[in-house]
């Protein structure tokens, strides 16, 4: 038996996440670049030479880390909106979740809002196909609103949609930087309102 089927058989399907939970917190609390692979190990209560035959490398965690955060975001916003028969009250229920799942994660708010951004082209690699995910439901919410009337005819839907997401970025990450000193959630109110008083039909 060579040292592949070795790997790979004592590979324990719980371990990925395990370490990804713990490199959540190892990378919140000291910073992506200033952590190392055995803080990681540490943090999880594992060997590091284990990390090893799960992630090659400390960017393989933080990748693998956004694309399995983004893809339960992106299920459990779907999920939550599909009850929804009002497309504005769809809208509202986005900016409403996304300021409530960042508020509750704390650590993994600080990871994503100011870790991820720092000095690699992220957006345009390794998460490219898992923010198009989240676009793609704005989107389709904003298509729902013009075919009901709801929204502008006239609405480049490309732009709202970047519009919105812009602006519960933005927000999300002056809160984090601000140490988080006031409930995010507060702001998931007037942020809808403003953004549905723009792209509103006449009369809505």
């Amino acid at each position: 038996m060579n040292g592949g089927s070795v790997s790979k058989f004592m590979r324990d399907p719980d371990k990925p996440q395990q370490i990804i939970d713990a490199a959540i917190r190892v990378f919140a609390r000291g910073g992506y670049y200033n952590s190392r692979v055995s803080d990681i190990a540490r943090e999880a209560g594992i060997a590091s030479g284990t990390i090893y035959l799960y992630f090659k490398t400390k960017d393989e965690i933080l990748v693998t880390l956004f694309r399995e955060k983004m893809a339960e975001w992106v299920a459990l916003v779907r999920r939550e909106i599909a009850a929804e028969r009002d497309p504005l009250a769809k809208i509202r229920k986005i900016v409403a979740l996304h300021f409530k799942v960042l508020e509750e994660s704390p650590d993994l708010a600080e990871v994503v809002q100011v870790e991820l951004r720092q000095g690699h082209k992220f957006f345009r690699g390794a998460s490219a196909h898992e923010v198009s995910a989240y676009f793609d439901v704005i989107q389709s919410v904003l298509e729902e609103g013009v075919a009901a009337g709801r929204i502008r005819r006239d609405l480049p839907l490309k732009v709202a949609t970047k519009m919105l997401f812009g602006a519960m970025d933005q927000l999300a990450t002056s809160w984090v930087l601000g140490k988080r000193g006031y409930r995010l959630t507060e702001a998931a109110e007037p942020v809808a309102t403003i953004f549905l008083q723009g792209v509103g039909a006449h009369g809505v």
